[in-house]
């Protein structure tokens, strides 16, 4: 960081500006997970939820930057500081922020742009207003005539501190101890604080054009060169590679993690501290390291993550990819920050830089879910960071030779991928190769390190490793159906298993990500036999089995539809409503390519498409005799569905003698914590069953689920049975009640 003038005053204008910033980005960031946490319950957990919002996010903030931008190259100082006042003066009629009233996603469209419009509507006026700040107050602060005014883009650092500090509160500060009301009513009081130190910074710029008390010390100030357009589109591509890397990261480890702020805060924790670290007094000596890590980290990224990632535990995984993608926008940030321009044309750089940024998010938001049926975005991303590194390609449009030269650069990985393809193509079983071809892609992406001093090369390798890679699991996965919508990437693979009598045997299976949803064994006579979390052997089959004699006329509810393995315990006077809020999953369990289990079994059941919450709502009093809770988001239960307010509605729904069940197998969290608690509180009868099968039996798997009803002798039969080992709930005396006002994730962390 520059020097700072002994004087008071001097010190004075840096500590303002730089905490009028700090206070500004900390708001920012505190809004974004807090708000995602508040529209989360509208549909259904999705990670896709928090990847909308930071679109959402990138187009305010690049409108901000226009708008600063503009009265900053139009205006004199004192009318940007009247305007300014204006504007601050108007968003105030959006306090307190919050959610509109009376607002449901639509059931059966893409809620994309429903969610953006709640957005506008809930925090629009005054997050842009926090999104004017940076280039705003740096700009004013340029013209402040400070010793330090002509590189005023350490406080840019100073701005993204306090992002970061603010992400990182967050889930260990702020959701531990303070409810959603509470946090919307301190985020309010809070931005009324920061609308004064703007103004009180617009008084002293007003006052310096004034009275020209502070001169600009003009043998500091340097001529601004004009800029080239091959700058101003590197500057663009620089930016919209990490955008797009940190939803597409973000994605990819939500698919099998719960969807929840605290796991979407890493990644952009991680963007922040880029930008810290890149414009902090450092950069100069961390840009070069970060130059030469990067290919260091790609080997065992490539090698293990993609090529097998079976091999690494899940927490060295997901660490592989965060510090692959950290190096790889710590590269694109540090070149973007090595560029950047004299303060003449500070505003413009901030402006492509939040163009470009915003223009990442939506490829990801509303590109590349319709062209794509996974979560490609994300390698391609990678191959295009590595192509940014330094030297890869000429600085100016017209140098011929540094053409030719990047163009060689090409041949080899271009060489090999067609030897790729023709292999591919002329091998019909790939199956006896395996080791041969596992070998020869770790193999090759060892010798790509001999490329970390020319980019092209050494992109071009890893997408070619990357697209065999990816590939190769597909095959081996034999994918026969793949989709993607707003809720995820759903696929369903035909796989092998050894029947009763140890013969090979054909089976389906529904995949969430990487997360099993169901399975269906094809054999004529088996293809009513509900699998995997649902088998006959298992909690739910129990559950029927004692009930048998008496459930003939029940009406059963059941969140979470899967392939339709559960509408097999059905009978034929029974009523059976599914709640399911992925469209796409319906249409995979009603086509009889993949599952028969509706076809077969699903006679009389209803669909209702939408929030299981939000429908269940809709439903008559007193109504259902069961309702089974299946919802998953990747590998965890909504959060939203398992509030006090969520139990005392299924309650609601349920005839007095009626019966919850929860499923709660997961691999994360101790969801037995959080209705335990609720058991306790509302006065529940519950019991517990950790299945484990003791027999081995095809896709019959070990499954979690509790029961609950109003009173224990609606459970003792389950509990007197000998079918499973049912037993009472434990009690938790550590958990604070999770409501729709708070909930903790870090409690039942596992």
């Amino acid at each position: 960081m520059n020097t700072v003038p002994a004087s008071n005053s001097q010190r004075g204008l840096i500590l303002l500006f730089a905490g009028t910033l700090f206070v500004s980005a900390s708001l920012m960031f505190v809004i974004q997970p807090m708000f995602g946490k508040l529209l989360l319950p509208l549909l259904g957990g999705t990670p896709a939820v928090w990847n909308t919002c930071m679109v959402f996010y990138q187009t305010l903030l690049f409108l901000g930057y226009l708008y600063a931008h503009y009265i900053t190259t139009n205006t004199t100082s004192k009318r940007q500081v009247q305007i300014h006042a204006g504007v601050i003066a108007l968003s105030l009629i959006a306090l307190p922020i919050g959610l509109p009233a009376n607002i449901l996603p639509p059931t059966e469209s893409n809620p994309t742009f429903w969610l953006m419009y709640v957005l506008l509507l809930g925090i629009g006026f005054p997050f842009f207003i926090v999104s004017t700040s940076s280039t705003l107050l740096q700009k004013w602060f340029a013209n402040l005539g400070h010793k330090t005014s002509h590189d005023p883009y350490y406080l840019y650092a100073a701005s993204n501190t306090g992002s970061l500090l603010a992400l990182l509160s967050y889930p260990f500060l702020i959701e531990p101890k303070l409810g959603l009301q509470l946090q919307q009513q301190l985020w309010s009081a809070g931005y009324g604080v920061l609308c004064s130190l703007i103004l009180l910074c617009g008084w002293i710029l007003w006052r310096a054009q004034t009275n020209i008390a502070i001169k600009p010390d003009n043998t500091i100030i340097a001529e601004p060169e004009k800029l080239s357009l091959y700058r101003k589109i590197r500057w663009g591509i620089l930016a919209f590679i990490p955008s797009s890397l940190l939803l597409g990261l973000t994605n990819f480890i939500s698919t099998d993690i719960a969807s929840v702020p605290l796991l979407w805060i890493i990644p952009l924790t991680l963007f922040l501290l880029s930008f810290v670290l890149v414009f902090s007094n450092w950069a100069a000596k961390i840009h070069p390291l970060m130059v030469t890590l990067q290919p260091i980290v790609l080997l065992p990224f490539i090698a293990y993550s993609f090529i097998n990632p079976a091999l690494l535990p899940y927490w060295l995984d997901l660490s592989l990819h965060l510090v692959a993608f950290f190096l790889a926008i710590m590269v694109c940030h540090g070149e973007l920050a090595k560029s950047r321009p004299h303060t003449e044309y500070l505003t413009y750089f901030y402006l492509i830089m939040s163009f470009a940024g915003m223009l990442g998010g939506m490829f990801n938001t509303f590109v590349a879910p319709f062209i794509f049926d996974g979560i490609y975005e994300y390698p391609i991303m990678i191959v295009a960071a590595l192509l940014m590194r330094p030297n890869s390609f000429p600085t100016q449009f017209d140098d011929l030779q540094a053409w030719k030269n990047a163009a060689i650069q090409v041949i080899f990985p271009l060489i090999l991928f067609i030897i790729g393809i023709s292999l591919y193509v002329a091998i019909d079983d790939i199956a006896p190769y395996l080791d041969s071809i596992g070998g020869l892609l770790i193999l090759l992406a060892g010798l790509s390190y001999a490329f970390r001093q020319q980019a092209i090369s050494l992109a071009l390798l890893t997408g070619t490793l990357l697209f065999f890679s990816m590939g190769l699991h597909s095959s081996l996965s034999h994918t026969i159906f793949q989709e993607r919508s707003f809720f995820g990437v759903f696929s369903v693979r035909e796989a092998m298993l050894l029947d009763e009598q140890q013969q090979p045997e054909k089976y389906h299976a529904l995949f969430h990500g990487t997360t099993k949803h169901g399975a269906q064994r094809l054999a004529a006579h088996l293809k009513t036999t509900p699998l995997t979390y649902y088998s006959r052997p298992a909690p739910m089959g129990q559950l029927f089995s004692v009930f048998d004699a008496s459930n003939n006329n029940w009406k059963v509810g059941a969140v979470g539809l899967g392939a339709g393995a559960l509408a097999c315990y059905a009978k034929p006077q029974q009523r059976w409503t599914f709640y399911e809020i992925d469209p796409l999953v319906i249409d995979i369990a009603n086509n009889p390519k993949y599952f028969n289990y509706l076809q077969f079994c699903g006679e009389n059941t209803t669909m209702v498409v939408g929030d299981a919450r939000l429908s269940i709502l809709q439903a008559a009093d007193a109504s259902f005799d069961l309702l089974i809770l299946d919802a998953f988001s990747s590998d965890s239960v909504p959060t939203h569905l398992l509030t006090q307010e969520a139990m005392q509605l299924y309650f609601k729904k349920l005839k007095p003698a009626g019966i919850l069940a929860f499923h709660i197998t997961n691999r994360h969290l101790e969801l037995k914590k959080v209705i335990s608690d609720h058991a306790k509180r509302l006065k529940l009868a519950a019991l517990i069953q950790e299945f484990k099968p003791k027999i081995a039996q095809p896709l019959v798997i070990a499954t979690d689920w509790v029961v609950l009803a109003n009173s224990a002798t609606t459970l003792n039969p389950l509990l007197k049975s000998r079918l499973g080992t049912w037993q009472k709930l434990p009690l938790y005396f550590d958990m604070q009640p999770w409501t729709d006002d708070f909930t903790h994730i870090l409690d039942i962390w596992k």
